[in-house]
């Protein structure tokens, strides 16, 4: 066995060693403002006009692109776990940092629930709002909110475990989870839909699964590792950006190929944009997504700070995820929807126009209640 192999193999069996962030990484910042800020637009164009009137064009490239967004959150959720608590999960304060992540896990089951009233309060009855807060259904543009919300209940337990476990076992991990959440779909769960939407997602049920999007948690948990190890040495960071840059490319080359053998690229092009495969995880949706998400991650490691302050507002919005949400669901159907009966009154690029006044008016709102902080 030559020296390399043996390096290799040693690799495989160690557990993560991890040097702790020298400061705040503002390129996750600006790779989860993008993710925020595309899922804000495709939000203003679904929460305001619908998909159905979406001219094709819209569809295909504008409307297609945010499906980035899904993927790229949660990856970028995996990468900070890793670059704020995994150096901690084998240490002596790591029970105040676990509890930290379950309050944290608490302030969003909150806005969850209360974003669900916000989100359905122009369009169901008090009776089916309520139903919907007691879990006996699902509301659909808030709940991203209700997937972090349960993440951060077991995403905690499991740390320590992650920060002890060989390089081999995290990742035969994701393979397992993987494989094990695809049979999953094929259970009845005694007909209960609503355990296996938040399982695995369900058909019929806008939900996020918690194991079918696991594997997007783990991978972000080991992009965030080599982070933490690359970060700051140039030609290391170089080497990380161009093996996301190739993984991302080869999944959305994938995507292309499989697409072309059925014969119908722009067929599954607009598939894509209309959220075929995305609930339940469909293959061909979660190549072009999580390849797409790879691309803009690399992009943002390679911008470095620079870019973060060239892109200020994306930024800005990354950098206080929860509020941004907060902010741009309330525009959306607390105020356009439901307070101005904006339902299907404006053309799309004037919905698109909205979408990125929502970004901007976020980052807005981020640092004027950031300034009155800091000045009381």
């Amino acid at each position: 066995m030559n020296h390399t192999t043996a390096e290799s193999w040693r690799h495989l069996r160690d557990a993560p060693h991890l040097p702790r962030a020298e400061g705040r990484i503002a390129a996750i910042d600006l790779a989860r403002g993008v993710a925020i800020a595309l899922m804000i637009v495709s939000h203003a164009v679904s929460g305001l006009l619908g998909l159905r009137l979406v001219p094709e064009w819209g569809m295909v490239p504008v409307h297609l692109l945010t499906k980035f967004s899904s993927s790229l959150f949660i990856l970028v959720f995996g990468i900070a776990l890793a670059v704020a608590f995994l150096p901690h999960a084998r240490g002596a304060g790591w029970t105040r940092r676990r509890l930290k992540l379950w309050l944290r896990g608490l302030e969003v089951l909150f806005w969850y629930k209360a974003l669900t009233v916000v989100e359905m309060l122009p369009l169901y009855a008090p009776e089916d709002i309520l139903a919907t807060l007691l879990w006996n259904n699902f509301a659909i543009w808030v709940e991203i909110l209700g997937f972090y919300a349960i993440a951060l209940i077991w995403v905690p337990l499991a740390l320590p475990l992650w920060a002890r476990a060989p390089l081999w076992s995290r990742l035969a991990a994701m393979v397992l989870v993987t494989a094990l959440a695809a049979w999953l779909q094929g259970v009845d769960f005694g007909g209960n839909d609503i355990l296996k939407a938040l399982l695995v997602d369900h058909e019929d049920h806008y939900a996020w699964g918690q194991l079918s999007r696991a594997p997007l948690i783990m991978a972000g948990l080991l992009i965030g590792e080599a982070l933490l190890r690359c970060y700051f040495t140039p030609a290391w960071r170089r080497r990380l950006v161009i093996t996301l840059l190739g993984l991302g490319s080869a999944m959305l080359a994938a995507f292309f190929v499989l697409a072309a053998i059925g014969g119908e690229v722009h067929a599954a092009l607009m598939a894509v944009a209309r959220n075929v495969g995305k609930h339940p995880p469909g293959l061909a949706f979660m190549l072009f997504s999580v390849g797409g998400a790879l691309v803009i991650l690399a992009a943002a490691l390679a911008g470095g700070e620079r870019l973060s302050r060239v892109l200020l507002p994306i930024t800005l919005v990354g950098s206080d995820a929860l509020k941004a949400f907060i902010f741009h669901i309330v525009a959306i159907f607390l105020v356009l929807r439901f307070l101005l009966d904006s339902w299907q009154v404006y053309s799309y690029p004037q919905v698109l126009g909205i979408g990125v006044a929502l970004v901007l008016g976020a980052a807005g709102w981020i640092a004027l209640t950031r300034w009155i902080g800091a000045n009381k």
